[in-house]
């Protein structure tokens, strides 16, 4: 029988110390996904709508149509979720990092200015969503 290529093994019984500040035994990163605006979206010259990531079972693209459904849950995520989680993680004084499709943050100048002004570190998650799964190494380059 052929090796299996994944490896569930991890550290086997034995872990790692970890050897974590002043003996803390856990260490928590917030880290929240900032994507609204950089979903496929006709409006932003893509050729369909967003059918990937998305809450809405069976998703499926919409070729040369907006999907005011999809697009609705993203404009909830920015307009409403965001300022939902910014209240309560500044409230409690927790840093968090912020994974921003730089798309999305462009589109959404306000949300990215709170960010900075709670000293949130931002991170690039990239330009816009793009689907590299069959795409040619020369074009990814």
């Amino acid at each position: 029988m052929s090796r299996y290529p994944r490896d569930f093994r991890g550290h086997g019984p034995d872990a790692p110390d970890a050897a974590w500040p002043q003996g803390a035994k856990i260490a928590v990163s917030l880290v929240l996904n900032y994507e609204e605006g950089g979903e496929n979206n006709i409006l932003h010259g893509d050729a369909q709508c967003e059918a990937f990531l998305s809450d809405i079972a069976g998703a499926a693209p919409w070729p040369g149509q907006r999907h005011w459904n999809m697009e609705s849950i993203y404009d909830y995520g920015a307009r409403a979720g965001f300022w939902r989680l910014h209240r309560l993680f500044t409230g409690m004084g927790l840093p968090v990092t912020i994974f921003g499709v730089a798309t999305a943050l462009a589109r959404n100048p306000e949300q990215v200015a709170a960010m900075k002004s709670a000293g949130w570190e931002i991170a690039s998650h990239g330009l816009k969503w793009v689907d590299h799964r069959d795409m040619p190494i020369e074009e990814e380059r």
